[in-house]
């Protein structure tokens, strides 16, 4: 072999070594060639508000509750009470986020990495138009597991374009944050929050109402993280007596005459 043939096969080997990524994370794409060279500069106003977020990795930790609870409003006002009574305290001072489900997000460790809680939670018993309502306490044993780390560092170096992979496990968990507060006070329907004080109401007819409110959501863009917040409005049903809801729906001129079996099973459908 010449001198010459072995300097280049050496330099062939170099070059290969050179462009083999560690891994897909490392790639990185090929810059836009330049634009925006022609026309006229103008601010655009859009629904869109950039979001600044820390260094510091978020810890996720399972939650368990039992009795089991199926309705989420009731699961949130158990981790309210939870977060209320032990968050100074056993919680460490942190302020964790609650999806409503099994899943709580926190900024920083809890000081355990497992442990279980006793939270009693009020309850309202007896007939809605009764003059004494009795209250009464309902215990719950909530159990607070580790589950995992989400790192924002992934986060960080995909809006800086040093990382090719969305971490959408990282904007989930920071929805789910932002997402925290407005759902103590509105009622919220998936990305979307309600309420009478964020909008006139109207009647829809049959015993139905429209609300209005936002959606929100989080998106990352070439600016970096971005909130996107949208009007949204969504049809609620009154909160009047079933007796009359009834009557509005099916549009009876007099209530005391008795359902049919066809409306019988209407209404079962509505109220399934």
């Amino acid at each position: 072999m010449t001198a010459d043939v072995s300097k280049n096969l050496t330099l062939a080997e170099t070059s290969t070594k050179t462009l083999v990524a560690s891994s897909s994370k490392a790639r990185v794409p090929p810059r836009r060639p330049g634009f925006g060279t022609t026309g006229k500069n103008c601010i655009v106003k859009a629904n869109h508000f950039l979001v600044k977020v820390a260094e510091n990795d978020l810890h996720h930790y399972d939650v368990t509750i039992r009795p089991e609870v199926t309705s989420k409003l009731k699961t949130r006002d158990v981790m309210s009470l939870l977060v209320e009574q032990y968050g100074a305290s056993l919680l460490g001072g942190r302020k964790p986020a609650y999806d409503g489900r099994k899943s709580l997000y926190t900024a920083g460790p809890l000081p355990f990495e497992s442990k279980e809680f006793i939270v009693n939670l009020l309850q309202k018993d007896g007939n809605a138009g009764s003059s004494k309502p009795t209250r009464k306490e309902q215990p719950f044993k909530v159990a607070i597991k580790f589950a995992a780390k989400v790192y924002v560092h992934h986060l960080h170096q995909f809006l800086r374009g040093r990382q090719l992979d969305v971490p959408q496990e990282t904007i989930q968990v920071l929805d789910i944050v932002l997402r925290t507060p407005p759902s103590k006070a509105y009622i919220a329907v998936g990305r979307s929050f309600f309420s009478t004080s964020l909008g006139q109401t109207g009647e829809l007819g049959d015993g139905l109402e429209y609300w209005r409110g936002y959606y929100q959501s989080l998106r990352p863009t070439q600016m970096g993280l971005s909130l996107n917040i949208d009007v949204s409005a969504r049809a609620f049903y009154e909160p009047i007596l079933v007796t009359d809801f009834i009557a509005k729906h099916f549009n009876f001129r007099e209530t005391s005459r008795p359902l049919s079996d066809h409306d019988r099973a209407k209404v079962c459908l509505l109220y399934d």
